[in-house]
């Protein structure tokens, strides 16, 4: 496997002179996703154990942002009566649009008073707002992580701990227990599909939904797994990436993976605001190849962006989201050097 990470322009450069923060988040954008449209959807405000929060008694919230518009302005979804927005703690978040009638379902992992549990909204374009169908709970869901939606109501979930219990958690993390795992979920059937990680966070899928991609932030690998046709997953391979990779998205046009990950795991885990966690943004290329080609697109120490979780494109653009910091609009250029 090639990984560059020395240059920025083995396939893509960054222009410096085009980086700047998006309005309104100053609370987090733990995760995004973009509609084909060029809507993207974030999640903000999450509250988690072992990461700080700078608004800890504030729900959560879900942003759109147009990437059409060059104003760059999100706007809050505002979420139909019934629902519990007093307890939202969104995290990982995804979509699925229905083939026969266009309707964009939004999937969001919801952690209201630390629990987990995966909640269903209808989106309305019409006039911004969620229309709320539908909240999941299992047993096999006990530590959520990020979810890829796979129709109106199913999906693959990711368990980033083992334990439910604070101190076990701890414990598990500390003597690197390989014990999470991806679950299936429909309304007629849920059950474990892979196991063996040590901290099973981002997933997603590929295009041609073939193929589960899971990032293992403690392990700094991409698992890659092939769909079978009862949904369980079979490992293909593991990509070590040299960073902790944290949500992972789907370019729909190429099927690169873009990352979203925490260079100094030590500085992210054990926030000090005198010795601030960094970011860092990959690009993995022909990821399916003998050869995945691993780039490095952003890096910052912590004095721009604080502990980045997820990077995603959209026409040249490029979103970076955060954990419990700010959010970035980027311009890419593709670059003639490969």
């Amino acid at each position: 496997m090639n990984i560059n990470n020395k240059t920025f322009h083995a396939r893509w450069k960054l222009h410096s002179s085009q980086v700047r923060g998006v309005h309104n988040f100053k609370y987090g954008s733990e995760d995004i996703t973009i509609l084909p449209s060029g809507l993207a959807f974030i999640s903000s405000g999450l509250k988690y154990p072992q990461t700080p929060s700078y608004a800890p008694d504030s729900p959560g919230k879900i942003f759109i942002l147009d990437l059409e518009d060059q104003k760059h302005r999100p706007t809050e979804l505002r979420i139909s009566r019934g629902f519990d927005v007093d307890s939202f703690n969104p995290h990982g978040i995804s979509t699925y649009i229905d083939k026969e009638d266009d309707t964009v379902y939004l999937f969001v992992v919801n952690h209201p008073q630390f629990r987990s549990t995966v909640e269903i909204f209808r989106f309305v374009e019409e006039d911004y707002s969620l229309t709320h169908l539908k909240t999941v709970q299992h047993e096999l869901l006990h530590n959520v992580n990020d979810i890829v939606a796979l129709g109106p109501e199913s999906f693959y979930a990711t368990n980033d701990h083992y334990f439910t219990q604070h101190l076990l958690r701890s414990l598990e993390t500390l003597f690197c227990l390989a014990w999470c795992n991806v679950v299936y979920y429909s309304p007629t059937e849920v059950k474990e599909v892979a196991s063996g990680f040590y901290m099973a966070n981002g997933i997603n899928i590929s295009p041609d939904k073939k193929y589960v991609y899971v990032s293992d932030i403690l392990d700094s690998a991409v698992h890659v797994m092939e769909m079978n046709q009862n949904y369980t997953l079979t490992p293909i391979k593991a990509i070590h990436v040299g960073t902790l990779i944290d949500n992972i998205e789907v370019d729909p046009e190429t099927g690169d993976l873009w990352g979203g990950c925490h260079p100094n795991g030590w500085k992210f885990f054990n926030y000090n605001p005198e010795d601030l966690p960094g970011s860092e943004v990959i690009h993995i290329k022909n990821i399916h190849s003998e050869e995945p080609i691993v780039t490095q697109v952003y890096a910052d120490n912590g004095s721009v962006i604080q502990g980045s979780s997820v990077a995603t494109v959209y026409k040249g653009k490029l979103l970076i989201g955060t954990v419990f910091h700010k959010a970035l609009y980027c311009h890419l250029e593709q670059s003639i050097k490969m």
